[in-house]
């Protein structure tokens, strides 16, 4: 049998998945966010500001947000 001794499959303990199903995607969801706000910011510090640029990293924040507190 392969997985952890208390037989967990897969080496996984028990309780180590916790939180809603879509925590991760939630994770992912920030950080792409805060990815998007340093790409953005060096795009208009190296070339200038692009209204559409922060409108969109707006509305994915908001996204974000929005994902948060519904799944919370």
């Amino acid at each position: 049998m392969t997985g952890s001794t208390d037989g967990a499959p897969h080496g996984f303990a028990h309780g180590s998945m916790r939180g809603s199903p879509h925590g991760g995607a939630i994770g992912t969801m920030g950080a792409l966010t805060a990815g998007s706000l340093v790409a953005v910011t060096a795009y208009t510090v190296a070339l200038g500001g692009d209204g559409w640029l922060w409108f969109g990293w707006v509305v994915l924040g908001l996204l974000t947000l929005a994902m948060a507190v519904t799944q919370s």
